[in-house]
């Protein structure tokens, strides 16, 4: 691959950045925006992102109209609020109906905008004004977007005006409802939005990844799902790929990067791809960004580990055995270790005399390649394509069952497709398998979000309320939600020791008690710190690591587990070393 260089690319005048979280988006949008700018371009570069860095990128206030940066003449910098604006989005969906419904009504309603669909549409609801504002085409050569709208907003964006009474009507279980309540008054607006994403003299789509598997499954998702709406024009930038290796870890994790490149999905390779070297430093400070795309440099900040004991995953299994905890679900972002972190508990925990169950929802991390079958331990994977395809299945039967029109159940047909109903028929899949707590631990991967929760405990207070429910929702999931917040239910968050998987461990934390489920142990896997690496650019990493670490153990009130990154493949006993 090349190194990725905008100067030497013919780029379109909208640029979106997008990608998992923690891939580097932010840093390479804004070594972008400043390349540009610096050859004379006028450039404005906008975000979105909830955990947004921008402010710590240029070393300066920034503001949701644009602010000049002094260094960089050219450069303009917007630093949205998603969060403030979804909910501005929410009050203006709920605003008609105060004072006209009970409250308990109104108070379910804001539950249902609270999740991440509503700061989605929200923020894309912020995009629109850049992408449609003839006087903001005019003034700027290219317009840059971190973090961009996913394929499942825009397929939403695309519902026509008849959800409007659909949403008013249905009691048969489609997602995303709520969140689609205000969308009519700018459907004008939000067509061209979508019509500038899809043409490709236009608009140029730049997927972020790590050299990772899970990144690149991702970033294929993503591709896909864009690409069935007409977003062709994409890119591909793999950030972070380690060029030097002379001691022990940096040539293990080379061997892994390289293994993952050469097995990129098949879609990715046929895209424009170009790399960015892992650099030693962080993305701050102008010096910083500029050399992003072109020189290294070595600064090792020195940083006090608070913490004068870091607990070790055996002691947070250790408590989970001696508080009879019977539910546990390990949360976080794809790619920070969940599935080896719920298996290390599962065998820790069946090592203490438990009896143990454990599942998980992740195609890719299959549970017999990490535990052998006569651990002691019953496994099982809930099959995410055929939950989504029963429930589906069940939801377009009630409607027709209703006498719904043609046209209605197309719309139907639609919602159902999106990542919202997903969720929801693997959450009910999961209170199947919970019920097993009866009389044995279960131990969860990939466990459904708050915003899951959410939705469900919504839906299901919602239609008590005005008595329509026809039984669209199983018992087991009314056990479930009990259960879940009960003192037998633990939550582990899994995070890396880096700034945006912290905050997005933290909203997904914020989420979790929005609907009453507390998180003690929070548990930072992959960390460098402490690798007694001599590599001089995973030495200064691991140095900046040690910031993340005293903030997390701050907010977790001492209560995480520190996990070392590890070139070794964690399996079976193994996985009780960690």
């Amino acid at each position: 691959m090349e190194l990725f260089d905008p100067n030497k690319i013919k780029l379109t005048k909208y640029l979106f950045f997008t990608g998992k979280g923690g891939v580097g988006k932010t840093s390479v949008a804004c070594a972008t925006a400043v390349a540009l700018a610096d050859r004379g371009k006028r450039v404005m570069l906008i975000s979105t992102d909830p955990a947004s860095n921008l402010q710590d990128v240029f070393s300066m206030e920034l503001n949701n109209k644009g602010t000049p940066i002094p260094e960089v003449p050219n450069l303009i910098v917007a630093n949205l609020d998603p969060i403030q604006a979804a909910a501005e989005y929410r009050e203006s969906v709920i605003a008609p109906y105060r004072g006209k419904l009970p409250k308990s009504v109104v108070a379910n309603m804001e539950e249902q905008l609270s999740g991440s669909c509503t700061i989605e549409i929200a923020a894309f609801n912020e995009f629109s004004g850049f992408i449609t504002d003839d006087n903001v085409a005019r003034e700027y050569d290219h317009i840059i977007f971190d973090t961009a709208p996913t394929g499942h907003t825009l397929r939403m964006l695309q519902l026509p005006s008849a959800w409007s009474n659909f949403i008013s009507e249905s009691t048969h279980g489609a997602s995303c409802l709520g969140q689609l309540s205000g969308l009519e008054s700018k459907k004008a607006i939000y067509r061209r939005a979508v019509e500038t994403l899809a043409d490709g003299d236009l608009t140029t789509l730049i997927l972020v990844s790590r050299p990772e598997t899970t990144p690149f499954k991702e970033a294929e998702r993503a591709s896909g799902e864009l690409s069935a709406l007409g977003v062709n024009n994409q890119m591909l930038i793999v950030n972070g790929v380690l060029t030097e290796r002379d001691d022990a870890l940096s040539a293990s994790l080379y061997e892994k990067q390289q293994l993952a490149l050469t097995a990129m999905p098949e879609s990715l390779q046929k895209l424009a791809r170009y790399m960015v070297p892992l650099r030693a430093y962080n993305v701050t400070g102008l010096e910083n960004v500029r050399a992003l795309l072109h020189t290294d440099h070595v600064t090792v900040q020195e940083q006090t580990l608070h913490a004068s004991h870091i607990p070790s995953l055996n002691d947070v299994i250790d408590e989970l055995a001696a508080d009879g905890k019977r539910v546990i679900f390990t949360m976080g972002k794809g790619g920070v270790g969940k599935t080896t972190i719920a298996a290390a508990i599962a065998l820790g925990l069946s090592k203490c005399g438990k009896k143990v169950h454990l599942t998980t929802t992740d195609p890719a991390a299959h549970l017999k390649f990490v535990l052998d079958e006569t651990s002691g331990i019953s496994m099982s994977h809930i099959d995410e394509a055929k939950e989504l395809k029963k429930y589906q299945s069940e939801v377009l039967s009630k409607a027709r069952a209703s006498g719904m029109s043609d046209e209605d159940i197309s719309y139907v047909e639609e919602d159902l497709r999106s990542p919202c109903t997903q969720e929801i028929a693997v959450f009910r899949a999961f209170a199947e398998v919970v019920e097993r707590a009866a009389d044995q631990v279960v131990v969860i991967d990939t466990a459904p979000t708050g915003h899951t929760l959410l939705l469900l405990e919504s839906t299901q207070s919602y239609n008590r309320e005005i008595q329509r429910t026809k039984g669209e929702i199983p018992e087991s999931v009314k056990h479930l939600l009990p259960r879940l917040k009960s003192d037998e239910t633990e939550v582990i968050i899994v995070t890396l020791p880096e700034a945006t998987p912290f905050y997005e461990a933290r909203r997904l934390e914020e989420d979790l008690k929005r609907t009453g489920i507390a998180a003690k142990w929070w548990v930072v896997n992959k960390s460098l710190y402490g690798t007694n690496t001599t590599n001089s650019t995973l030495s200064a990493k691991a140095a900046d690591e040690v910031k993340w670490i005293n903030r997390i153990d701050q907010h977790a009130g001492g209560n995480f587990a520190l996990i070392a990154w590890s070139a070794d493949e964690l399996k079976d006993d193994r996985l009780l070393t960690l």
